[in-house]
């Protein structure tokens, strides 16, 4: 069968308008096993890792899938938390809250939901439940600030290729990206102020978003620039000088060079010039996850503080701060504007359901 089957539709069922978030996964445990399931589809992505795909086939199952799974897994255990990944945690509890602060502002009618580009729950299986509640109206909003092929791009590919195989396509709004939302700013900001209110301020501030090969730059990427929008923004919103803060870029893979200059490269640096305090902040992760936990939050700290720092403070990422669902609701019925949320009124509904009798329908 090429197409889905569609769900029973019944004559004079309102039309539903759905929000779903998306991000980008997690492994269903902190496991050799799973995280090799995980990385196996986040690294065949060809909008992730832009290889010829006989070479980089060749890499990814004879030596990354065989080694990698074991060493992520022991990361991923050091900040597993006890109701399961932290980004899916987080994401979860995004969604929820997202849910009911819209239902407080009169949207009560609105569908939020949550999926993961990779890992569960796919992409697929809820579209599948959002036609199933017979939404024909809905807003894809990745959780991704800065737009990124490798990251806002291949979600929208997931949701091209369900899309592909659905008789009954509904209407889809794509959120690109909102680095410079001044919502978000104002969240970054602000979960900066409250960690500085209780533990003073630091000598320097790192911002650190995750890396890309610099070749994506060169290729036509925005994300970069994006990044360096958020920083400045972030930075004027804290009302800090240039020599009291620095952007920097982690998560480097390979031996190809990355967008610069690298987080731990600079850590390592400032540790050696005798800088006392660090506090780093990731503007580019709204949810704490293993690369916020773990790689700054254990591999980052050990840099600088080996290398003479004396101090380091991670910062929070946005998680289930007031601010950041506020910015959130904001960002959503800004791309909501011109779609009927509300489904019809009973007269409405009533009126519906005559005509399609009076036209021969079955109820």
């Amino acid at each position: 069968m090429r197409f889905l089957a569609e769900p029973d539709f019944k004559h004079g069922t309102p039309a539903r308008t759905a929000v779903l978030l998306l991000n980008l996964g997690t492994p269903d445990a902190p496991t050799a096993k799973a995280v090799r399931r995980y990385l196996k589809e986040f690294l065949s992505d060809p909008r992730v890792v832009e290889i010829p795909k006989p070479v980089w086939w060749l890499i990814l199952n004879g030596i990354i899938l065989n080694v990698r799974p074991a060493k992520s897994a022991a990361k991923y255990a050091q900040i597993w938390d006890k109701d399961g990944s932290p980004l899916k945690v987080h994401t979860e509890r995004q969604t929820t809250l997202l849910r009911g602060l819209l239902g407080e502002q009169g949207h009560a009618e609105l569908i939020v939901d949550y999926a993961m580009r990779y890992g569960n729950p796919s992409i697929a299986s809820v579209l599948a439940r959002l036609k199933e509640q017979h939404c024909e109206r809905i807003l894809v909003l990745p959780l991704y600030p800065q737009y990124a092929a490798s990251t806002t791009a291949t979600a929208f590919d997931a949701i091209s290729e369900f899309l592909s195989k659905t008789r009954n396509v509904p209407e889809l709004r794509l959120v690109k990206h909102f680095h410079d939302h001044p919502g978000y700013i104002e969240a970054l900001a602000e979960g900066v102020r409250k960690h500085w209110a209780q533990h003073g301020r630091p000598d320097r501030l790192l911002m650190s978003f995750h890396g890309l090969p610099r070749y994506t730059l060169d290729r036509g990427d925005p994300y970069h620039c994006e990044c360096q929008k958020t920083a400045r923004l972030l930075a004027e919103a804290l009302a800090l000088t240039p020599e009291q803060y620095q952007l920097s870029f982690q998560s480097r893979f390979g031996r190809a060079e990355w967008l610069q200059p690298y987080t731990a490269a600079t850590l390592a640096k400032w540790g050696k010039e005798g800088l006392r305090r660090v506090d780093v902040v990731c503007p580019g992760f709204p949810a704490d996850c293993l690369e916020t936990l773990e790689e700054i939050g254990i591999e980052g700290k050990a840099e600088f503080l080996n290398s003479g720092g004396k101090e380091f403070h991670s910062i929070a990422c946005l998680n289930e701060s007031d601010t950041w669902i506020e910015a959130l609701a904001q960002i959503t019925l800004t791309h909501l504007q011109g779609w009927e949320t509300a489904g019809p009124v009973q007269g409405a509904l009533q009126q519906s359901r005559q005509r399609a009798i009076a036209l021969g329908a079955g109820q």
